[in-house]
């Protein structure tokens, strides 16, 4: 009996111990399978946390054409060893089918072992879709383990869809990295300048229950951070007309070959921008080492000696000083007269004029004896009220100032040179600006490329205000307006003429200055107006070095293309021709 007991607990035990083996085994087993899992891949969590990452501001034409605008991109990677190898073929052809990655590119990345990105640009619609995809991947054991696609935001790409037009007054961006973000910051043009409204973005955060695919469930519980887009800017250049414009420049560089050729239409009374353009252009998305001489807005970062087209300026700066009488005959010496060492002429020559035919034929020699009583503290005051030698505020960025002689320059012979526009530099907007002022009224207006600033929504717009103050009397502008006129009719600026609408422009020949000498290259300009019964516009022609041994005088480089500019500007109903063409002088 006692036996029969002491084997029966040795069973006992024996079964109690084996029992206590498979579990603790099974115990093993677990943890192992519950440590492989958790350390090879976390699984999501029914409520998550994510970014909602803002978006920089869009750039728009007046015409209402998106020019810059951010796309979201998002990462797709996956780990090598969690896609099952007989399912790999289906894999590849479901995902190159989905995002148009060449397979042999696929199969060349799935060759490492491990986690691979195998894109970092996938647009925000490709990626949701690749979020179904890889549900219904794993519905199919492609992937072991509950592994699959990870697609998570990887930064921004900014989009320009109309290549180098409207460049460089857009510019473009440089990629910054912000923690897990690609972003970008303007460097050039408008992107650079408007930055602290483009750029403003703030994240946000949504907190709540996931579905199947990742995405939060936007649900009563769901807590939402708004995010803060960057603003949307408006500008007042509509699409079409700077593309015309830009197609003027381009055909007449073919003939005239220069360095670089300006042109721009502005808005007299607003200081509007209507266009702004440049014969030398870049793509923004593809800028290439040959590029880089171009990648400045030379219409606000060159300032150069203007040559005659400045006359007209100094000619209101003496009316305003009552330094004209209109019944004097000035003796032009045959078109030579001395100034220090240098000897200056006339390009066409006379041999006397009164005041006003000494701007209509652009004598120099006229516009040295005319600036000769007026004082030289007065003259720079005056300048510099006309806005030389500061910016004019436009709203793009490393605006030049031009630089205006000192004081004690002016009591020598520097009071000279500038009257016929040497000795001083000046910037296209500067004396686009300052044309302006003939046309309207005598006000010098602050231009702008800035129609509307807007929120994503196109809610909370606010528009620019207009900015002006007086310079000359209304009486002098309208004076300086009528010699204009009268130069287009039969003085310089006769290839300018345009039936149907007024017309009123300067032309300026100016030497170029270089390596401590004046070269026997030129700058050629033509700065004027044209206008209907209702709109004038102010529209400035600079010719930067024509590379042609005739065709270097502005009458018959800028002139003609100013030409086409108007005819352009009225094939566009931007300005309407009248029935019968009055000059100002006329309607007095």
């Amino acid at each position: 009996m006692s036996s029969n007991r002491t084997h029966s607990e040795i069973f006992t035990r024996r079964v109690a111990f084996f029992a206590c083996l498979l579990l603790l085994i099974f115990i093993i087993l677990v943890f192992n399978f519950l440590h492989k899992i958790f350390t090879t891949r976390k699984l999501p969590a029914l409520e998550v946390t994510k970014t909602n990452y803002a978006i920089r501001g869009s750039i728009k034409s007046r015409d209402n054409f998106t020019l810059a605008s951010s796309q979201k991109l998002y990462k797709v990677s996956v780990s090598t060893t969690s896609i099952d190898p007989d399912k790999q073929e289906l894999f590849v052809n479901l995902f190159s089918i989905y995002t148009s990655i060449p397979k042999e590119e696929i199969l060349k990345k799935l060759k490492k072992r491990g986690y691979i990105t195998l894109s970092y640009a996938i647009p925000a619609t490709l990626a949701t879709n690749l979020k179904l995809l890889n549900y219904k991947l794993s519905r199919y054991k492609v992937f072991k383990e509950n592994m699959g696609l990870y697609v998570e935001p990887s930064g921004y790409a900014r989009l320009y869809p109309y290549g180098d037009i409207m460049e460089p007054l857009i510019g473009y961006t440089q990629k910054i990295q912000d923690g897990q973000m690609t972003r970008v910051k303007g460097i050039k043009g408008i992107e650079h300048s408007n930055e602290d409204l483009i750029g403003t973005e703030h994240n946000g955060q949504i907190y709540g229950k996931r579905d199947l695919v990742g995405n939060i469930i936007k649900s009563k519980d769901a807590q939402i951070l708004p995010k803060q887009d960057g603003y949307n800017l408006t500008l007042t250049i509509p699409l079409r007309l700077q593309k015309q414009l830009e197609n003027i420049l381009d055909q007449a560089n073919e003939k005239l070959q220069a360095k670089e050729i300006i042109a721009g239409v502005m808005n007299s009374k607003t200081g509007q921008i209507l266009a702004l353009a440049s014969s030398k252009r870049f793509d923004p998305k593809n800028i290439k080492k040959s590029d880089y001489p171009f990648l400045n807005n030379n219409a606000i970062e060159l300032s150069f000696e203007p040559g005659s087209i400045i006359k007209p300026i100094i000619y209101a700066i003496l009316l305003e000083n009552h330094l004209i009488d209109n019944n004097k005959v000035l003796d032009l010496n045959n078109g030579k007269w001395q100034v220090g060492k240098h000897t200056v002429r006339d390009d066409h020559v006379k041999k006397q004029a009164t005041p006003r035919e000494v701007l209509i034929y652009s004598s120099n020699v006229g516009m040295i004896q005319l600036i000769d009583k007026l004082n030289p503290k007065t003259y720079l005051d005056f300048l510099q009220n006309y806005g030389f030698g500061s910016k004019t505020e436009i709203e793009l960025p490393y605006e030049e100032t031009g630089a205006l002689p000192t004081l004690s320059k002016l009591y020598g012979t520097y009071k000279q040179s500038t009257s016929y526009g040497y000795g001083m530099r000046a910037t296209f907007i500067q004396l686009l600006r300052a044309y302006a002022s003939f046309s309207n009224g005598g006000f010098l207006v602050t231009p702008t490329i800035i129609y509307k600033i807007s929120d994503q929504e196109e809610g909370n717009a606010r528009t620019k205000p207009i900015r002006k103050i007086p310079i000359i009397s209304a009486q002098n502008a309208h004076e300086i307006k009528t010699i204009l006129e009268e130069i287009v009719r039969r003085g310089t600026g006769r290839n300018a003429k345009v039936d149907g609408v007024v017309i009123g422009g300067k032309t300026g020949t100016a030497r170029i200055f270089a390596n401590g000498a004046y070269t026997k290259r030129y700058n050629s300009s033509f700065f004027g107006f044209a206008q209907d019964e209702k709109t004038s516009l102010t529209i400035g022609v600079v010719v930067f070095d024509p590379n042609t041994d005739e065709e270097y005088y502005a009458s018959k480089t800028a002139a003609p293309i100013f030409k086409q500019i108007v005819e352009l500007l009225i094939m566009d109903k931007m300005l309407h021709i009248q029935k019968e063409e009055k000059s100002s002088q006329e309607k007095q």
